[in-house]
């Protein structure tokens, strides 16, 4: 069976997207589109800005979910998805492949969920580690005996977990899982606490546009973060998502259940190929490859 899987903030690269653009009509209708939708031109970002420039927040999200999703239509009748997932906010592009959302509600949900988060960052300050070489038990237990906010945040593949929370919290948990035997545990360049309770008020602010948009029926399963197995109704998926922002990134256990349930080549769509060295990490035994025109 064919997973299709699309990437997370951080894929982002200057040009993303701009052979799209270039090639196919399709493409350009879509990204202009996308101009109107959000009000800027996006494209200019992306296609010709600055590392810095595609960082913002407002920027990075739209411009990865215009990437996938864009791509996943050029490919036509050579997408034929049997279960798809997102790594966060990549799981709005999943929505869009599998037919739960239409094009501009997704963008227009992917733009809410950036202001919101942006806006929660600057609330608190916060950050987020990336934990190399423990098993994800120590990295919880340690987690919930350090004072303060600080949580499991992305369950990326056996031996990597990314932590989260308030920045006081989340250097002692550092500290202390070197001494557990991390072979690296490591601040990351992020603006705030995704995927941790710090994110609440974007959770509320996002739950109230995700209520209000229409959820269609899926053409086939995502498998979503949080509860890592595959959801097909609609307010099942809607209620996912809300969640999604406080809840951790449940990556490695939504791959293992894909797996399980018949996926055999894994497909990556969009910019970048960080998914599919997980996915290796996660099951050595299947396919995986990037989606191309």
């Amino acid at each position: 069976m064919n997973a299709y899987i699309f990437p997370g903030q951080g894929a982002q690269f200057v040009g993303m997207g701009l052979d799209l653009y270039e090639n196919h009509q399709q493409a350009q209708e879509l990204f202009e589109q996308a101009n109107e939708i959000l009000d800027f031109s996006i494209t200019d970002v992306m296609f010709e800005g600055t590392p810095e420039d595609l960082k913002q927040t407002k920027v990075t999200q739209p411009a990865i979910f215009l990437h996938s999703v864009i791509l996943s239509k050029v490919l036509g009748d050579d997408f034929k998805p049997d279960m798809v997932a997102g790594h966060s906010l990549g799981e709005f592009s999943a929505l869009v492949a599998n037919g739960t959302l239409n094009f501009e509600d997704g963008l227009k949900l992917v733009s809410k969920r950036a202001l919101a988060m942006q806006k929660a960052c600057e609330m608190q300050s916060s950050t987020m580690a990336a934990v190399l070489g423990l098993d994800d038990e120590v990295v919880e237990t340690i987690c919930n005996e350090t004072p303060g906010i600080v949580v499991p945040a992305n369950y990326n593949c056996p031996g990597q977990l990314v932590i989260s929370g308030e920045i006081e919290a989340v250097n002692t948990a550092c500290e202390k899982l070197k001494e557990a035997g991390a072979r690296r545990a490591l601040l990351l360049p992020v603006g705030g606490a995704f995927h941790s309770p710090l994110m609440e008020p974007a959770r509320e602010e996002l739950a109230s546009a995700i209520e209000a948009t229409k959820f269609n029926v899926p053409t086939c399963p995502i498998y979503q973060n949080v509860p890592t197995t595959a959801v097909t109704d609609a307010d099942g998926i809607k209620a996912n998502l809300i969640s999604q922002l406080t809840a951790p990134v449940k990556w490695t256990q939504s791959i293992l259940q894909m797996v399980q349930d018949g996926g055999t080549s894994f497909i990556e769509v969009g910019p970048g190929k960080v998914l599919q060295g997980l996915v290796r990490k996660i099951d050595s035994g299947v396919e995986t490859s990037s989606a191309a025109v």
